[in-house]
């Protein structure tokens, strides 16, 4: 392909979906991948992407997404994780098996990604993997544990391997979204306080548009009037 090409695991209405419409607007060849492709599938038409299935919480359906790629010939130069599961409640009443499933999906969801990834991107020497991050990636909050526990460790993931894989040409990020973000159909971020997709958006792609002698491993959001 003469276009370069972006994946998004994780992508709906909301960051992954801003995302890939402002990536087809660069005039890349975007696949938008999440567990449910028939409800992924009108998204997709709209923003001019592709369609395709991987469920984060399982290694062999990730990998089995990267090979479908593979089958195609395509090799991605900017892949995003992008999934996230929230699970609330004081520590002695938590399931854990929920929690255990949530640090599947988040962390080692992200884990299995960023390997398949560079496994791709290795042998060409370049490309970009980047991560959305949360407030919870770097403050843990009462009744939270779980969502802290695993966007900690996404935030671990990132680190280390920006360290690793940088030197050999990969760009490796976080994007701590310091806030809320709006749904689809909510009103604005301004009345309600929140990101815009596209707010967060632009941050990813202020991310991708660093030149190699000045890379960032982390970059954090945070609307103008709040205080920190």
């Amino acid at each position: 392909m003469s276009s370069p090409v972006a994946l998004i695991v994780g992508a709906g209405p909301g960051i992954g979906g801003a995302f890939a419409a402002a990536l087809v607007g660069r005039g890349y060849d975007v696949v938008v991948a999440a567990r449910d492709r028939a409800r992924l599938q009108p998204l997709a038409d709209r923003l001019g992407a592709r369609a395709g299935t991987a469920d984060a919480a399982d290694p062999a359906s990730l990998r089995a997404l990267f090979a479908q790629l593979d089958a195609e010939g395509v090799v991605p130069d900017v892949v995003l994780y992008n999934p996230g599961a929230r699970v609330r409640g004081p520590i002695t009443e938590l399931d854990d098996r929920a929690v255990a499933q949530a640090l599947q999906l988040t962390a080692m969801g992200g884990f299995v990604t960023a390997q398949e990834a560079a496994r791709r991107m290795l042998p060409r020497g370049r490309g970009t993997i980047l991560f959305t991050g949360a407030t919870a990636s770097v403050k843990g909050f009462a009744q939270s544990a779980p969502f802290a526990m695993a966007k900690f460790a996404v935030r671990g993931l990132a680190q280390s391997l920006a360290r690793e894989l940088s030197p050999q040409g990969i760009h490796v990020a976080h994007l701590v979204v310091d806030g809320a973000v709006e749904a689809a159909g909510e009103p604005g971020a301004g009345a309600a306080r929140r990101f815009t997709p596209e707010a967060v958006a632009a941050g990813l792609l202020a991310l991708l548009d660093q030149p190699p002698g000045a890379w960032s491993w982390e970059l954090e959001l945070r609307r103008f009037d709040e205080r920190f």
